[in-house]
């Protein structure tokens, strides 16, 4: 059976066949995922993802060095007219996080690298059952928020990166039932 959540309305379904809980490498892709699960934050995942399309066309399809380089006066209009959750303290994260990815490339070479030396480039498989069984956060994401913050990423508390570690593979929290579930996906 497949993960009760992804059964709610379309973009949840496919989001959960075709990326979640998938190893991704990209540092784009991974930098997308990282600015929407902070818009998510307080919301459902489901309403970002209807909006993922203006997400994409507000930040250049995520081009980090584009986004770490938004000016003041292109977040304010961001702010009033574009199709993103409007919250400035979002939008502004957007270009603060770019800034905090970049020095992380520039550090590690890639922000994928950065992220999978947590696990040793290992996925962390979990063994659930129901959807009660899904973790908020764990010690994984606790580290990693935490470094996150240190480097001056915001919207990246322990439940924002659990999800974001889900989002780019490194955990696998499909459920045993669930016919996604194989790590063999890329």
């Amino acid at each position: 059976m497949i993960c009760p959540w992804a059964l709610k309305d379309e973009f949840l379904k496919t989001y959960h066949d075709e990326e979640w809980c998938r190893p991704h490498h990209d540092d784009t892709y991974l930098f997308e995922m990282l600015v929407l699960e902070g818009a998510q934050a307080g919301l459902s995942w489901s309403t970002i993802l209807k909006r993922r399309g203006g997400y994409r066309k507000t930040f250049f399809h995520f081009d980090i060095s584009r986004c770490a380089g938004m000016t003041d006066e292109e977040m304010e209009e961001i702010g009033r007219t574009a199709p993103v959750i409007r919250n400035r303290r979002k939008i502004n994260s957007v270009r603060q996080n770019a800034r905090a990815v970049l020095a992380i490339q520039k550090e590690w070479g890639s922000f994928s690298r950065y992220l999978w030396h947590f696990t040793e480039n290992k996925i962390i498989v979990h063994y659930l059952q129901d959807n009660d069984d899904l973790p908020a956060s764990s010690p994984l994401s606790e580290k990693i928020s935490a470094d996150l913050k240190k480097r001056g990423c915001t919207f990246a508390g322990p439940v924002i990166i659990y999800s974001f570690l889900q989002a780019a593979g490194i955990i696998n929290d499909h459920l045993e039932s669930c016919p996604f579930r194989s790590t063999n996906r890329t």
